[in-house]
């Protein structure tokens, strides 16, 4: 882990106390967290009279566009405003990257700008192994959230009292899709105590989970089904795994985000500590992974050591340039390996 010490925190604080042209940027395939981190951030230091851009690698998915600041605070990378993007990335005084800790997380095409960049760099963030591209590293796995990194981060730096109801909405979003909805071991009472405030803020719990978990549509439904259909077991390693592919999600009209959340529904079968998702995209010609366990199975090490990914020790992703049949099997040579 790597925190901020006094020296650095007074430098934040200086850096921050005239207007400053700033960037604020999550990681590619924007999840809870990175939206509600960045976003969050954003009402923060917006009050502090600075001009800030959160600019995201690629498109928004539709079951996060209703975070606070989402329409006028983010520009996305990829697509027609890569120009004014990489404008306001060359521009910017101060770059905050917020829930990832490597340039090759936002994307073969951002990564190649952010890596020319001699710009200063603040990371927060709460996956392992850190790269050095940061001047200030705010890094700790024990973290549920990046949003929760957020909230201590602002009582550092004792500017907690610009943490106003966006904020705290976006703050809010980030802890509760990255802990589980409070299900996951590092929900901590600390953390319990962190949302308490933010609802005395005046967070709309209820809505927010509404938002998030109760307002897809019949086809994210019909997209579930079939993700269940494919659900396999294998007992025998105390795992399951699904899959969907590209021929599948063509049929279904799958959009970004639409296969959220769905990885989870393999562990609540009785005596499985592992699962798994394949979701074939053929125009990148990968087999995008998400892995997930309970327990001391630790999908972090599984996926670096397997399939060119990463993550947390209960949650994770990786990739495989494998053929998803090849994939597959690849998959279970394995577990008949670390999971004898």
């Amino acid at each position: 882990m790597t925190h901020l010490n006094e020296t650095q925190i007074t430098e934040l604080k200086q850096l921050l106390a005239n207007p400053k042209k700033i960037a604020i940027i999550p990681h590619r395939n924007v999840d809870g967290d990175a939206m509600g981190s960045t976003l969050g951030l954003y009402h923060i230091l917006k009050q502090l009279n600075h001009n800030i851009t959160v600019v995201v690698p690629n498109e928004i998915p539709d079951y996060l566009q209703w975070i606070p600041g989402t329409k006028e605070a983010t520009l996305v990378y990829e697509g027609s405003n890569v120009g004014q993007a990489i404008k306001t990335l060359i521009e910017a005084d101060l770059i905050f990257t917020l829930d990832f800790n490597a340039f090759h997380r936002t994307g073969e095409q951002m990564e190649s700008v952010l890596k020319t960049l001699e710009t200063t760099f603040v990371m927060i963030d709460h996956h392992e192994k850190p790269d050095g591209y940061a001047k200030y590293i705010f890094s700790d796995i024990e973290y549920s959230s990046t949003c929760q990194m957020v909230y201590d981060f602002v009582q550092q730096l004792e500017i907690s009292q610009y943490i106003n109801l966006d904020a705290a909405t976006c703050l809010y979003t980030g802890i509760a899709t990255d802990s589980g909805s409070f299900r996951f071991p590092r929900t901590t009472g600390n953390l319990h105590r962190i949302v308490a405030d933010l609802i005395d803020k005046g967070v709309n719990n209820s809505q927010i989970h509404v938002n998030l978990y109760d307002n897809g549509d019949y086809n994210r439904l019909q997209i579930l089904g079939k993700a269940l259909t494919n659900l396999k077991v294998l007992p025998e390693y105390k795992t399951s795994y699904i899959t969907l592919s590209q021929e599948e999600q063509n049929a279904l009209n799958v959009k970004k985000g639409d296969t959220e959340g769905i990885v989870n529904y393999g562990l609540t079968i009785k005596d499985i500590d592992f699962t798994a998702f394949f979701t074939e995209v053929k125009e990148e010609n990968m087999i995008k992974i998400s892995f997930r366990s309970q327990g001391n199975f630790d999908v972090n090490q599984f996926a670096r050591n397997h399939f060119n990914g990463g993550g947390h020790k209960n949650a994770a992703g990786g990739k495989s340039f494998d053929s998803l049949e090849d994939t597959i099997t690849k998959f279970i040579t394995i577990l008949a390996i670390e999971k004898k």
